[in-house]
Parts: structure tokens; C-alpha cells; sequence
């Protein structure tokens, strides 16, 4: 008996040595560096398969040695080139007139591209089917850049379908392009839409003494508005109830306009805001123009995401206006460059603010900044899945934005210049194996011949390519970022609280002029469902550095968080990713503890856009 166990010990021992020496063996096989750029032969490719097929049914035999061959042993799959095989597609069509259009929007639970014939099953499916509005056809319609009597334009199909599929409320599209059976000149283009469900719920509890509940559609009577109410309560501020909404119409006429409006009377503020927007959304769009219109009457931050809070309600009215004229380098090519000229103004008018300080009086000043600028800009976008979502086409901006921009700030307590230079690129990696986006300006006041005011930053932002290990997917994120802050006020400090840093981290003792941060993340998405919300693990370490700007940054104060966390999203769905997240800091702040649990309501995160804009000041936050 015991020479038996003795025996199957070796085998045992034998087989998994085996296996691991395969695995070193052939790790470098399964996915040659040489494959970018010589390809592989039909009968190589067959001897692959047979090994791989081979090596997968010997790794079943054992449930340990599957789960090593799950998480390491990747087939090797060529790269898809999703934007050329899609241009490729359109390409067959080119300069043909488009003769019919028809517009098909599907249900949000159910049908799919493939098969649209498909219907939801569950009694909860069919319930938000029938509760969902679809997108209206001519809401639908009016999105479109091309109409009946138009040649094909393969470049301005691929456009479209992306500027469609941004919209919060549309999942997907296809458009399917049909050749007449008869005058082979004509074609008729086929529209497929795929909605989210436009109603979604939000809110969150702060500190334990107040609490916000936020009900929004995103696709009103499925004609594009978006709508949102938001009930805020406090038990020690008064008013103890109290309620924000907007309301925003999007895509006015046809001419991609957007107006939004909004009214708050909570315990953190009280006033109501304008915006009229229309971005240079495509490359062939000629003139972008903007303004907006905020009055409010009590409130403790200036906007929403200044670092900034008084202790004293501040009453204040900002206004703002800005236009651009873009020029192509090359007209008609949706690939080639531009260039911007562009103009803003901003001006602030204070009823009531913090008495200003000498050291900060510019701060909370009235004034009035007018802005100039020149943009170099150039931008494509390629497709991919698993980045930023769950499974669904994902657009992915590359190229670049250079931009030179100076301004005039007329303000009471004495007239600056203002100037900065702010280059960004991206992707710069070779034959698309990754995303790779970097970043740095220089910028501030001058003053009397002073400088002040004025910043020096950087940023690198690298996703991995999708990397398949089995029936598993994974990505590795890093990011890092760097910003000086040179003869800053006393009243402005930048921390590491925001999630973008130190995630989770919330110490307001960590604060300076000077700042370093890098945020590792890998990203394990499953196959497997829960409850239909697709499933995403990731584990996570950021480190960051602050202090003095008057020392190397790699003197001052380190602080880390390390952690892991598991994501939920249904794509068919306008809500936020739900999020669950323990976290270590280790020696941490006195104002924070070692350890932090989270369940949280997350934004998906917006790649690097490369789109012209107002002329602005860079942020020091």
C-alpha cells in the first residue's frame, strides 16, 4: 500500500514538473514578439493548435493543474483591427448615393445585433422593457451626418457610429449597409440601435449626518433629454431638506447644441446655472462656441470641484463665453490635422465672499479674464473592449493637442497676463499593444513683472493591452502624475484625497505645494454574471508624495493605500458602477485610520480627449 501511494506521489510530482517546464517552454511560443511583424504558417498554426489542444486536455486531468493553466496558458490569438476591418467594410460601398434609410432601435433586454429577433424572458426584463422609452426615430435621425441623396463616405460612417455610441443612453449601433439588387450605384443604409435603460437611482450617505438620493432618466420620452432630481437632507444644516435639478437638452435641431439648466436650494447651496454648449464634436465641424450663466446666492465652493471650501457662504454670479474657428490642414480627411483659433471670457462679481487677505486677495476677487488661444490637434479612434466598460465597443481617442494660450485678467486688486503651454500625445505605442498617453504644461500670472500663480506639471497614463489567460481577462493600469505649484497663495493647497491619487484616501493634514502620485490596478473582468451585472476584480497600489515645493518632491511626506475591490456594471443600464473596496494605508495621517471599507457609486472614467476647447487656465488641484 505504501510503495502504491509512494508511486502515484512520483507520478504526480512527475506530471506537474512536466507541465511547468511546458509552461516555460512555451510561454514565449504562445505569443511571439516576432508575430507583429512575420506571420506564422498555416501548418505552424495547426502544430500550435494541436499543442495547445493537447496541453489543455492533460491540464483538466488535475483541478489544481487547470487552475494554473486558466491563469497562465493563453492560445495564441492574432490582434483584430477592429476600426480597418469596420473601414474595410464601408470601403466596398464608397461613393455609391444613399437611396433609403431606415432606423431600428431595439429593445434594452432581449434582442442583440445577431439576432434581433431574440425577446426578454424574465418577468423583471419584460417589466423594464415595457417601462423604457426607445430612442425616438427622429431623435435618432437628427444625429446622423449624412441624409438621402448623399454619396457613402466610409470616414464619415466610422464617425458617426462613434458620436452615436458616446451618448449616455445608447449601448451600441451598427449600421449595415445594402447594395440594390437592381441600380447597383444606389445603396440603402440600415441603422441599428441598441438603448440603455434610461431610468437610474443614485445616492450615498456622508458622515452619518446627511444623506442625498438622486432619480435621473438620461433618455426622457426617448427623445434625448436628460432630467435628474436630487433630494438632499442634513440633520444639523439648515435647510434640513432640500432639492437640485436639472434638465438638459441635448442635440438641438440637428446641430449637435446643448442646453442645460439647473436649479439647487440644499444645506451646501442655493442658486441655479445655464449652460449652452456646442463642441467641436467632429474634426469637420468649422466654428465651437459655448457660454454659461451661474448665480448663486449662498454656497461654500466656487464650483463644484474647487479645492476650495470658505467657511463663510459666499454670494457670487460667474459669467462666461467663448468661440472657435477650426482649420483643417487637409479638408475632408477625418485623420489629418487642425488647427484652432479661439477666444473666451470669464468674469466673477462677488456680493458677499471671505474678507480677502493680502496674501490671498486675488483669490476672491472681482474680475474680469479674457483668454486667446491656438490649438494643433489631431485625432482618430480605434476600437476596443475590457478597458473602461464591460464588454461593450469602446472608442479609444489617439493622436495629439498642443496648445498655447494667454490671457488678460482685468481684476480689482491689480491687472496680470496670464500664459501656458500644454502638450499631450497619445498612443504611442507601436502596432497598438497598449495605450499610452502622456502630458505637461507650464503656465501662471505675471504680474508687475512677478511672477505668480504659476505650476509645472506632468502626466503618464499606460493601460496594457488585453491580456487572455484562459477563459480569464485581465489589464494593468498605471498612472502617475506630477505638479509643481510656483508662488502659489497661501489659501491653495493640493492633497491626495481625491480618488485619482490616493484612492479612498481622506486625510486633510497631507497637503502642499508640490505633489507625486502613481496609482497602479489589475483588472481581472469574469465571463461570469451576477444577476445579469457583469463582474470585475481588480486589486490596486497607489503611492503618493507631498509636501514643500521649495525640496525635491522626493524629500517630502509618502503616503500609500493598497487594496483590492470587485466592480459591478450592467451595460444595458444608465447606472454607475456599484463598487466594493477595503483598502490599508500603511502610516497613515492622525486624521485617518490604517484600514478602509468602501461600497460606493462610481463614474465610468472618460479616456484622454484630444477635442478642442475654451481657452482656460490650468487647474491647480
Amino acid at each position: 500500500m505504501r510503495m502504491k501511494m509512494s508511486k502515484q506521489l512520483i507520478n504526480n510530482t512527475t506530471n506537474y514538473i512536466i507541465l511547468f517546464l511546458l509552461l516555460i517552454s512555451f510561454r514565449g511560443k504562445a505569443q511571439p514578439a516576432q508575430n507583429d511583424t512575420i506571420p506564422v504558417l498555416p501548418d505552424r498554426e495547426k502544430k500550435y493548435e494541436q499543442f495547445y489542444d493537447s496541453l489543455e486536455y492533460k491540464a483538466k486531468q488535475s483541478k489544481l493543474i487547470s487552475l494554473i493553466y486558466d491563469f497562465l496558458v493563453s492560445p495564441p490569438r492574432p490582434y483584430v483591427d477592429k476600426e480597418a476591418l469596420a473601414l474595410e467594410y464601408y470601403s466596398q460601398f464608397e461613393g455609391k448615393l444613399i437611396s433609403d434609410i431606415t432606423i431600428t432601435p431595439l429593445e434594452v433586454f432581449g434582442p442583440t445585433f445577431e439576432d434581433t429577433t431574440r425577446t426578454a424572458k424574465s418577468f423583471i426584463e419584460k417589466t423594464a422593457n415595457s417601462l423604457h422609452s426607445k430612442s425616438n426615430l427622429n431623435t435618432i435621425e437628427k444625429l446622423l451626418l449624412f441624409e438621402i441623396g448623399d454619396f457613402l463616405d466610409p470616414d464619415l460612417i466610422y464617425e458617426n457610429e462613434r458620436i452615436i455610441r458616446s451618448l449616455p443612453y445608447i449601448q451600441d449601433i451598427k449600421l449595415l449597409i445594402e447594395q440594390d439588387s437592381i441600380y447597383t450605384g444606389l445603396v440603402s443604409v440600415h441603422v441599428l440601435t441598441k438603448d440603455r435603460f434610461s431610468l437610474g437611482v443614485s445616492g450615498g450617505v456622508d458622515g452619518g449626518e446627511a444623506a442625498a438620493l438622486e432619480i435621473y432618466n438620461q433618455n426622457i420620452f426617448g427623445v434625448g433629454h436628460e432630467i435628474s432630481f436630487s433630494f438632499v437632507g442634513n440633520l444639523n444644516r439648515e435647510p434640513y431638506t432640500g432639492l437640485e435639478t436639472f434638465y438638459k437638452i441635448n442635440n438641438i435641431r440637428g446641430k449637435f447644441i446643448d442646453i442645460s439648466a439647473g436649479y439647487m436650494n440644499t444645506y451646501k447651496r442655493e442658486g441655479f446655472s445655464f449652460i449652452i454648449d456646442k463642441p467641436f464634436i467632429t474634426p469637420s465641424i468649422k466654428w465651437g462656441y459655448g457660454g454659461s450663466a451661474l448665480r448663486m446666492y449662498r454656497t461654500n465652493r466656487i464650483f463644484d470641484d474647487d479645492p476650495i471650501k470658505t467657511a463663510i457662504p459666499m454670494d457670487l454670479s460667474f459669467k462666461s463665453a467663448w468661440i472657435g474657428r477650426s482649420f483643417q490642414i487637409k479638408p475632408d480627411d477625418y485623420q489629418n490635422s487642425q488647427v484652432v483659433l479661439s477666444a473666451a471670457f470669464y468674469n466673477r462679481t462677488y456680493f458677499q465672499r471671505p474678507i480677502p487677505a493680502p496674501e490671498n486677495n486675488q483669490y476672491f476677487s472681482n474680475n474680469t479674464f479674457y483668454l486667446a488661444g491656438i490649438t494643433f490637434t489631431q485625432r482618430r479612434f480605434i476600437q476596443d473592449q475590457l478597458v473602461y466598460s464591460y464588454g461593450v465597443t469602446e472608442d479609444i481617442p489617439e493622436g495629439f493637442k498642443n496648445e498655447i494660450v494667454y490671457g488678460f485678467d482685468a481684476n480689482e486688486f491689480g491687472n496680470r497676463h496670464y500664459a501656458h503651454l500644454y502638450l499631450s500625445n497619445g498612443n504611442l505605442l507601436v502596432n497598438r499593444k497598449g495605450y499610452l498617453y502622456l502630458a505637461g504644461g507650464i503656465g501662471g500670472y505675471f504680474k508687475n513683472e512677478d511672477y505668480e500663480q504659476g505650476q509645472i506639471q506632468g502626466s503618464v497614463n499606460f493601460i496594457s493591452r488585453q491580456v487572455n489567460a484562459g477563459r480569464k481577462r485581465f489589464r494593468l493600469f498605471v498612472r502617475a502624475n506630477y505638479l509643481l505649484g510656483l508662488r502659489r497663495f497661501e489659501i491653495e493647497n493640493l492633497s491626495l484625497s481625491r480618488n485619482s491619487h490616493i484612492r479612498g484616501f481622506s486625510s486633510r493634514k497631507a497637503v502642499g505645494k508640490q505633489r507625486l502620485s502613481m496609482d497602479l490596478e489589475y483588472v481581472l473582468f469574469l465571463r461570469r454574471q451576477f444577476y445579469k451585472f457583469n463582474i470585475a476584480l481588480y486589486g490596486f497600489a497607489d503611492v503618493g508624495i507631498i509636501g514643500s515645493n521649495k525640496h525635491l518632491i522626493f524629500n517630502e511626506n509618502y503616503y500609500s493605500g493598497l487594496g483590492f475591490g470587485v466592480r459591478l456594471h450592467n451595460e444595458n443600464l444608465v447606472f454607475k458602477t456599484f463598487q466594493l473596496r477595503l483598502a490599508f494605508y500603511p502610516f497613515p495621517p492622525s486624521d485617518m485610520s490604517f484600514t478602509g471599507f468602501i461600497v460606493e457609486e462610481q463614474y465610468k472614467k472618460n479616456f484622454y480627449s484630444f477635442q478642442p476647447e475654451a481657452p482656460r487656465a490650468l487647474s491647480f488641484e
